[in-house]
């Protein structure tokens, strides 16, 4: 009895899991050189194991299995036609019988001499099944980028195994994109061939730079509308020519004109910023990389954009950028989408003021259960062929993000795949996901957010940027070295050494949903760029408290997002490299114990450019768009010294600008003062006479169950909205963390519900270790800065901080004024005129001072105004 079977490659079986008998496994190759040498081992151990090895030789490229080595050799001639090729290859296999091993020739030629890639589609659905019926094992050859899908699904949706070969900088790299039959860990990703060894590459910045070498012809469908085919060819032709020298460069200006507002943006003013840094050839690049057609939306031209813009004017930090193999999913998809699943005259009552919040479940309802066409789920499939087993995030991309004006921070969702599991499983995660960034559109925040600016009317299409999740794998944990978010304007100066022209940083290990979400009680590095080691903490015990504690990571065994302790993804992860993030002192009193890291970033801020690449980033941007900047990114570092930064978002940042303002010095009686608070103030410099004060009292608030705190959250929404605070210049007090999603930490409420206040102001009376976390770069703080409100933080108990908080309790409390009902809530919730907190002909004034950091409201004459 002849052995198993096997690739003749150990290392390639352990990828594959071994073969099987009826296996059927498709090679798209480069090169034939490349098949030829999977070949080789595969036919000298068939020969050995004493099976029958049959070779069909009939291409033109050199011959596979030489004449005397053993292989019983047919020569069928295609150029008799399809029928003679089918007829005479199955006569072979039906003498030949069960249990044989197969070597084909490239089956490219095949397409060539019959001029029909639908055939070549044919003869292998009638020729794969015969061999599975076998139990054969046979290899088959594809040109890559060579056919059109009229060949590839059907040779895709029948054969057992699918895999991508391809060379890089002369390493041989194998990619299985379709496994069937199959336990999938770690089998659908790239593996680079080193002997009798085919090792995993997890690695995001060497996966991106393989596949971006790899000449991956995009996502051409064959079913593209036929008025957008002939306008991309139009401008393949014009940049062919161009690029030949066949006519001037000129000739390309009227096609990039049409292109840039058919694919990029309307806006006249990112059309400037188009218009000085991307070419025709740019966006001929977005649509081999694109899901159906439309616009991109406001996020993926923002990276697009910073990337050309850094490409231009600093290419030393181009240079450590992370290649960049996105997908995008054309605006018109989601228009379509609408449609086909009954939700699209829904969203037109989302357009008028009065019926914007009308159907909103019943819209979200028909859009999860959603479904796709057939020529769009071709695509997204492509693009998991692509990305294999490496995790990625779907992202929203609305016309209107990222734009002067709008940056819609955090309004809709982007949602992270771990990408696990079976190609089929793979797949119904992909279009869930989307499915869900589609239904965040139909949230009540965005819609708010948008009535908020005028913009329900506006043309707001939702379209979808998939990118490579940056990182690397660690055992079953997927994340990035650090990631973060970056201002080019810092609108926290701590310490009169920081400029905040220079911009800041915040910075946290792993994924970096930490430094745009407020969620939980933990902390992340702050770093002004001009004066990176100058932190908000005044001793090391600080921080060291003060310090990251979470992580957020992709769990592949799970296949989902999670988090977990810092320490314990270090005890459980030993393989996780932390020297250049983590500080680590071993406990004086146990001398045996294991050393103690807290993540303070210092050796990545004093050994290493990153600094520098950072502030020139920001420096670059800023300069390009003609205003601050707000970015996020990852970075992973290959060596001890060699780093990668992933730029992931770039946006204008909608700040006022604090030149150098200098405020009133003014002596305050004791009995005059109402609060001061001294550290944590955000915004620009201002001294302001209040007109209402919205109190939240700290003691009752903390003993609410945690559900009635969500109410007390709705309740501020609705005197946000009030008349009584419409036209005031309103003041709101608070305990624990605005924004936060953990009611135990804070006040939830969602930005709309606080939009119309002048000052926000955190009390830290909650819990006495829970200190504010100077959230610069989190979408709630984000917001705040963009409309220009000023935030500070009060810690009554602390030196220099100071509240008076009979002041607030003792005046009249107008709530019942302003929300008529809201009886349960006059304890809790107080709603002040600031002229009962002064005597007549006075008013209550509030002096900040950010340089400073601090801040005073008191009592004064009205004049002083």
């Amino acid at each position: 009895m002849p052995a198993g079977f096997t690739t003749g490659l150990p290392g390639l079986d352990e990828v594959l899991k071994g073969v099987m008998p009826g296996d059927n496994i498709v090679w798209q190759v480069d090169d034939i050189a490349e098949y030829k040498s999977l070949v080789e081992p595969y036919a000298k151990a068939a020969r050995d194991s004493g099976r029958r090895l049959i070779y069909f030789r009939f291409a033109s490229h050199e011959a596979l299995i030489p004449d005397d080595f053993g292989a019983e050799i047919h020569r069928p001639n295609p150029a008799l036609g399809f029928e003679s090729f089918v007829n005479a290859v199955h006569e072979v296999i039906e003498a030949v019988g069960m249990h044989a091993v197969y070597v084909f020739d490239c089956l490219s030629e095949l397409a060539a001499t019959w001029l029909a890639d639908q055939m070549l589609g044919n003869f292998f659905v009638l020729t794969c099944p015969r061999l599975w019926d076998l139990e054969t094992v046979t290899y088959f050859a594809l040109y890559r980028n060579f056919h059109a899908s009229f060949a590839l699904a059907p040779i895709t949706d029948t054969t057992q195994f699918l895999l991508d070969v391809f060379r890089h900088k002369d390493m041989i790299y194998v990619r299985p994109i379709k496994v069937q039959h199959r336990s999938t860990q770690s089998m659908n990703t790239i593996h680079a061939w080193e002997g009798d060894r085919f090792r995993p590459i997890t690695n995001s910045t060497i996966i991106s730079e393989v596949l971006v070498s790899s000449r991956w012809p995009g996502l051409r469908s064959d079913t593209r509308l036929g008025f957008w085919r002939r306008i991309f060819n139009e401008a393949q032709q014009a940049h062919d020519n161009v690029c030949a020298g066949r006519c001037p460069p000129e000739h390309e200006h009227g096609v990039f004109e049409r292109l840039s507002r058919m694919v990029l943006s309307r806006d006249d003013a990112m059309l400037r910023l188009i218009h000085r840094y991307l070419t025709l050839g740019d966006i001929l690049d977005i649509r081999d990389r694109m899901v159906g057609i439309g616009l991109i939306g406001g996020k993926a031209l923002g990276m697009i954009l910073a990337r050309a813009i850094l490409k231009r004017d600093a290419p030393d930090c181009h240079a450590v950028l992370e290649s960049h193999d996105s997908f995008h999913i054309g605006s018109d998809v989601f228009y379509t989408f609408l449609i086909r699943n009954g939700a699209w005259w829904i969203r037109q009552k989302q357009r008028h003021a009065e019926t914007f919040l009308d159907g909103l479940e019943e819209a979200r309802t028909r859009i999860l259960q959603g479904h796709f066409p057939d020529y769009t789920l071709d695509q997204f499939q492509a693009i998991l062929d692509y990305f294999g087993e490496s995790p990625y995030i779907v992202r929203s991309s609305s016309l209107l993000e990222d734009a002067y004006g709008n940056a819609f921070a955090g309004k809709y969702e982007s949602l992270f795949c771990a990408n696990q599991g079976t190609r089929e499983q793979r797949l119904k995660a992909l279009l869930d996901t989307v499915r869900q960034v589609y239904a965040s559109t139909m949230s009540e925040d965005a819609l708010r957010y948008r009535r908020a600016r005028g913009l329900l009317d506006w043309d707001e299409q939702m379209a979808l940027l998939v990118m490579r999740v940056s990182g690397e794998k660690y055992d079953d944990k997927f994340l990035p070295h650090l990631a973060g978010v970056g201002f080019s304007l810092n609108p926290y100066v701590w310490h009169k050494e920081i400029d905040p022209r220079a911009g800041v940083i915040r910075l946290v290990f792993g994924l970096g949903t930490r430094a745009v979400d407020r969620s939980d009680d933990d902390y992340t590095r702050l770093v002004a760029l001009n004066a990176p080691l100058r932190r908000p903490e005044s001793n090391f015990n600080q921080v060291c408290e003060h310090s990251q504690r979470r992580v957020d990571y992709l769990d592949l065994a799970a296949n989902r997002f999670s988090s977990g302790h810092f320490l314990d993804l270090l005890r459980n992860t030993p393989t996780i490299p932390v020297a250049m993030f983590a500080s680590c002192d071993a406990p004086a009193e146990n001398e045996g114990a294991a050393p103690a890291h807290a993540l303070t970033f210092e050796k990545l801020l004093t050994s290493t450019p990153f600094v520098s690449d950072m502030r020139t980033m920001l420096e670059t941007l800023e300069r390009a768009y003609g205003c601050p900047v707000d970015i996020e990114f990852a970075a992973n570092f290959l060596t001890d010294t060699e780093y990668r930064i992933n730029l992931l978002q770039c946006r204008p940042l909608q700040a006022r600008v604090d030149e150098g303002v200098t405020m009133p010095t003014i002596s305050v009686d004791e009995s005059e003062r109402i609060l001061e608070a001294r550290g944590a103030i955000i915004g620009p410099s201002r001294f302001v006479r209040l007109d209402r004060i919205v109190y939240v009292v700290p003691r009752l608030y903390a003993e609410l169950p945690l559900a009635r705190r969500h109410e007390v959250a709705r309740l501020l929404g609705r005197i946000n909205q009030a008349e009584c605070v419409q036209s005031q210049t309103t003041m709101l007090l608070g305990p624990g963390r605005w924004g936060t999603s953990s009611p135990e930490l804070g006040i939830p409420v969602h930005f709309s519900e606080i939009s119309r206040i002048a000052v926000l102001c955190e009390i830290v009376a909650m819990r006495e270790n829970l200190t504010p976390d100077v959230s610069v770069g989190t979408h709630f703080l984000n917001e705040l800065v963009e409309m220009d409100i000023l935030y500070m933080a009060l810690f009554p108990n602390l030196q220099n901080n100071y509240l008076n908080e009979a002041a607030f309790l003792d005046a009249p409390n107008i709530l019942l004024d302003c929300i008529p009902g809201a009886d349960r809530w006059q304890e809790v919730v107080r709603v002040i005129d600031a002229a009962n907190l002064a005597h007549p002909e006075r008013a209550v004034h509030l002096l900040a001072d950010a340089g400073e950091q601090r801040a005073t409201l008191f009592v004064s004459d009205r004049k002083s105004s």
